[in-house]
């Protein structure tokens, strides 16, 4: 399995935490809930969408539509896995919980409309090296990784 296809624990970029929270928008790979008993880390993966159906610019200029996203969760889920640290090195944890939260899951699960974004929610039981490294705040967020073509909006 190449690097490219792994989950990221990363660091944060400054720039864009503190844009979305100018903007008011949810952090959109945020690290949310951690299990320190069982090594887990919780938290958005990707936000395609905000809750109020705003699209979501990443650190690098880039969007997803909630479509492209959950494509590829389902191809993380079924053919990779793991994760790595900084988007190289070995892999330090694997995924134990993944869901796509899109318009249509979030009604059938009977969540009212605009509370919940439209991304990618997902655990990760990492090894306890990485795992002290969330827990001391040294990584607060995911990144994806993975080839995608840009196409101009």
């Amino acid at each position: 399995q190449s690097a490219r296809n792994l989950l990221v624990i990363g660091v944060r970029v400054e720039a864009l935490e503190a844009r979305n929270r100018k903007r008011g928008l949810v952090p959109e790979a945020t690290i949310a809930k951690l299990d320190e008993d069982r090594n887990l880390v919780f938290g958005w993966a990707n936000v395609a969408l905000t809750a109020d159906g705003e699209l979501v610019t990443d650190s690098h200029d880039d969007q997803i539509d909630p479509e492209t996203l959950e494509d590829a969760a389902y191809e993380f889920a079924l053919s990779f896995r793991e994760a790595n640290e900084m988007h190289e090195g070995p892999v330090i944890g694997d995924m134990v919980e993944s869901v796509v939260f899109t318009d249509e899951k979030i009604a059938a699960m009977g969540l009212p409309a605009g509370t919940v974004p439209q991304g990618w929610w997902i655990g990760l039981k990492l090894e306890p090296e990485a795992f002290a490294k969330v827990k001391d705040g040294t990584y607060s967020m995911f990144s994806i990784e993975g080839i995608a073509e840009r196409v101009a909006a």
